[in-house]
């Protein structure tokens, strides 16, 4: 069974109803006195702001805890996954009738998105949690409570671990919607509706969170399975860094930090999976060196028809023989590769670059409503190492967990930050990194390169993390995601790409947000 603490998410009921206002608290029938009255209280409170990554709501897979939003667009992976990979050349979703598809398929989304309201929404709520848990587990709170010694100072990690969290939350809206609303815990609650934050006052914001909590975690790998330790923070602080210019400015480049904090995670034991598609299967929670912190799912403890199940069963169709992909009630056949995906391998066989895992013949989509069009990718997979089923209720349900940073990432950051300026490293180890990479791919030296750019980075984030929800900033940050220089199919709504307005590089405030909380101001183009 997997070791991780939001398994036991189904006992917890408090905290569950919110609307998307970011200055609410989650209301319930218990008393914060009473669900706070114990460490085993606090823990089970630390499960909720987990299980808001995993769950739709507290009470099953068909119920939302976002108001006046329904299940199927408030999962937090779902709907980040979209954003990042149906709006690029990576992905294309063949579900055209369900509300805000095509516009993610073809950069024309505006204000009244819903999908890109149910991400807004969710990673709003995800934050409010954590400030309810921060509220109720000060020094004070706690001395008040009669809890102390090696219990207090668990809670007190348990409060860095939720200051990670929205600290990653709000690098999510800083990264997507720019200049989100903005409150922590120590505002009052529904005095006032929250200010909205510009989003380089946020980036300092997240920055310095991420560095006030680093010697309050864990140390790298010493945490229970899915919990976050120091290396998550070194990760997304390296993340982070890669991604100054586009959040502060051209010139405000911070790449000799993303060195610095790629290298860390990168000395701090972790170690590549020896075969690629082993981290992306049901039991990749068992025996997995390079996953630092991952989203973790179980096909009967945490249903929900996002995460995993969601990429999983939308990347396979009924005629692809579900069962094959340990999902034999599934195969949604909704979403797969615009050509330009397939198009990075060298060898899309399978027989050179492993980590080319498509199903099909034929790259070309003449429409983008016949899932058969294209070819599917089959990365993700419920089956186990071992060809098993993963766990699963129904046959569609997954337990297959997400990584949200893994080891090989922060290879492809300390490579990409040495190019562009940033000191403390070398070509020659960045080229090496590299490499390790690939003759994983390759299953030997054969693929090794013998030099080195900004454009074969690209190349290799594409091959090495597709389908993974990165391609959007990834693409903004080489100056591809908009324009007319680089195209790809159906961009902008044509077959053959059109350029597409720079605004696009932010997502709209959801326009329900803008009516209910007169503080806020909608971004350019909207």
């Amino acid at each position: 069974m997997k070791r991780t603490i939001f398994l036991a998410i189904n006992a917890v009921l408090m905290l569950t109803s919110c609307s998307q206002n970011l200055d609410l608290a989650p209301t319930n029938d218990i008393t914060a006195d009473v669900a706070y009255g114990s460490p085993e209280g606090y823990k089970n409170a630390l499960a909720k702001v987990y299980g808001s990554f995993a769950l739709t709501s507290g009470t099953g897979p068909g119920d939302s805890d976002l108001g006046g939003i329904d299940a199927g667009t408030s999962d937090f992976l779902r709907l980040y996954w979209n954003a990042q990979e149906l709006t690029t050349d990576e992905g294309i979703c063949a579900w055209l009738g369900d509300p805000g598809v095509a516009d993610l398929n073809y950069q024309t989304w505006n204000s009244s998105n819903v999908m890109l309201r149910g991400l807004y929404t969710r990673s709003i709520y995800h934050i409010t949690v954590i400030n309810e848990f921060l509220r109720e587990s000060t020094e004070e709170k706690l001395a008040g409570r009669g809890i102390t010694g090696n219990d207090a100072t668990a809670i007190m990690q348990y409060r860095a671990e939720a200051r990670f969290l929205r600290a990653y939350q709000y690098w999510v809206l800083m990264d997507l919607y720019g200049n989100p609303p903005f409150i922590t815990e120590e505002n009052e609650i529904g005095v006032t509706p929250p200010s909205q934050i510009n989003r380089a006052a946020l980036f300092e914001y997240i920055e310095t969170e991420l560095l006030a909590i680093d010697e309050l975690l864990a140390a790298p790998r010493q945490n229970e399975y899915a919990r976050v330790d120091q290396a998550a923070a070194w990760a997304l602080l390296a993340r982070l860094y890669l991604n100054a210019e586009v959040y502060l400015g051209q010139g405000n480049g911070k790449y000799t930090e993303a060195v610095t904090y790629a290298s860390k995670v990168i000395d701090a034991g972790y170690s590549l999976m020896e075969q690629y598609q082993h981290l992306f299967l049901a039991d990749n929670d068992q025996h997995n060196p390079e996953v630092i912190l991952p989203i973790a799912y179980d096909g009967i403890q945490t249903q929900n028809n996002g995460g995993t199940t969601f990429i999983i069963n939308s990347s396979v169709h009924g005629s692809m023989t579900p069962a094959n992909f340990g999902i034999p009630g599934g195969g949604w056949g909704g979403n797969r590769s615009r050509s330009t995906l397939p198009g990075t391998f060298e060898d899309v066989s399978g027989n050179t670059d492993k980590r080319a895992m498509f199903f099909g013949n034929n790259p070309n989509i003449e429409d983008p409503a016949v899932f058969t069009e294209g070819l599917a990718v089959t990365k993700f997979s419920n089956k186990t190492s071992t060809n098993q089923d993963g766990k699963s209720i129904n046959g569609t349900f997954v337990s297959t967990d997400f990584p949200l940073f893994r080891l090989a990432e922060q290879y492809l950051i300390y490579a990409e930050a040495v190019l562009r300026g940033g000191s403390g490293g070398s070509n020659t180890q960045a080229l090496a990194y590299l490499n390790l990479l690939r003759a994983r791919a390759y299953g030997n030296s054969s693929g090794n390169l013998s030099t080195i750019s900004l454009d074969i980075v690209l190349d290799e984030r594409s091959k090495e993390l597709y389908w993974e929800a990165f391609r959007r900033t990834d693409l903004i940050r080489y100056g591809r995601y908009t324009g007319g220089s680089y195209l790809w199919p159906f961009k902008g709504g044509q077959a053959a790409g059109r350029s597409v307005e720079s605004f696009r590089t932010l997502f709209p405030i959801p326009a329900a947000d803008l009516i209910a909380n007169p503080n806020l101001e909608q971004n350019t183009g909207y």
